[in-house]
């Protein structure tokens, strides 16, 4: 099962990948029959699975006969911090980049003024509001797996994360208080108002190693194989003269306002309106390019964990 798949081009990158190792795992051991394998994709209802079965086709196609009558794609519309699947009916979980995302806002973010997320200086209750929901959730989610999946049965999980020593001014709160910046400017030129801004707060939290350990032993279903962490390291040539830096940036900024905005457009239209996307987003645009310029910014990382489960055979 992947969890989270989305709905992009590369939705059934990931499965066919599953397919070919398990494929090739059988015929490495002199097996001779295919397995027949139930590849299920899930995501949100909201989520475009039309476009999604639309890619069922082609990923088929690349597929050997034989594979291909015993392999079976089919979707499951709803959050994966609920139960999806029949008790140990599971072998292999996947999930990429999703679990970054709350079931919903924190409850205790009245002192969060003039931010949308955690921010420098932080109120420790806001901080604290954030890591409890965090830990609440990825603690449910993993309840949930271990009823769906057979004893033994494998999991592999990737976070958007950050260093442990990672303080609240690093890069990874920065793009939500750029984001809290651009909405303040559109508070000040009368776009809404500032308690619309105020209610609004991102369902987001990067968590370091040390608390996805914690979760996963606490939770107590699962042994960790390996947990591997790699710097995102965003590209940019380090250019002595200051024009092309300044031409740089600009760039730069465009590409990752591009980016943010592809996953924040719902949550915000859904609360501001549609008629905020193209001013918030063109004034992300600058505030990031004006970030990246400074030399000590460059080069920005993100931090992705990734983590390798095995479902206990007995909880402890």
């Amino acid at each position: 099962a992947d969890l989270g798949c989305s709905s992009r081009r590369n939705t059934l990158l990931v499965m066919s990948e599953i397919v070919n190792t398990i494929i090739e795992s059988y015929q490495q051991n002199g097996r001779i029959n295919t397995p027949e394998m139930d590849c299920c994709l899930n995501d949100l209802p909201h989520n475009d699975f039309n476009t999604t079965f639309k890619l069922v086709p082609s990923f088929l196609e690349k597929l050997d006969m034989e594979v291909k009558e015993r392999c079976f794609v089919s979707g499951v519309p709803n959050s994966f911090y609920s139960r999806l699947f029949p008790r140990k009916s599971l072998h292999l979980v996947h999930s990429s980049f999703s679990l970054h995302w709350l079931s919903k806002v924190p409850d205790g973010l009245e002192n969060n003024s003039k931010s949308i997320h955690i921010k420098d200086p932080c109120p420790p209750d806001v901080y604290k509001s954030y890591l409890n929901q965090f830990k609440n959730d990825f603690s449910l989610f993993l309840r949930m797996r271990s009823e769906e999946m057979v004893p033994n049965g494998h999991m592999v999980l990737t976070f958007v994360g950050r260093k442990v020593s990672d303080n609240l001014s690093k890069a990874c709160f920065q793009v939500w208080s750029l984001l809290s910046d651009c909405l303040l400017d559109l508070v000040s030129e009368g776009v809404f108002r500032e308690s619309e801004m105020e209610s609004f707060n991102m369902p987001f939290y990067n968590p370091n190693e040390d608390e996805v350990r914690e979760v996963i032993s606490n939770e107590g279903s699962f042994e960790i194989n390996k947990i591997e962490t790699h710097d995102h390291i965003v590209p940019y040539k380090i250019e002595k003269d200051k024009e092309q830096i300044s031409l740089q940036s600009i760039e730069a900024g465009k590409e990752r306002a591009t980016g943010i905005r592809c996953i924040t457009e719902p949550l915000l239209v859904a609360h501001f309106g549609e008629a905020v996307i193209e001013p918030v987003f063109d004034k992300y645009a600058q505030y990031m390019a004006n970030y990246l310029g400074v030399s000590s910014h460059r080069p920005n990382m993100t931090l992705n964990i990734v983590v390798s489960l095995t479902k206990k055979n007995k909880i402890k």
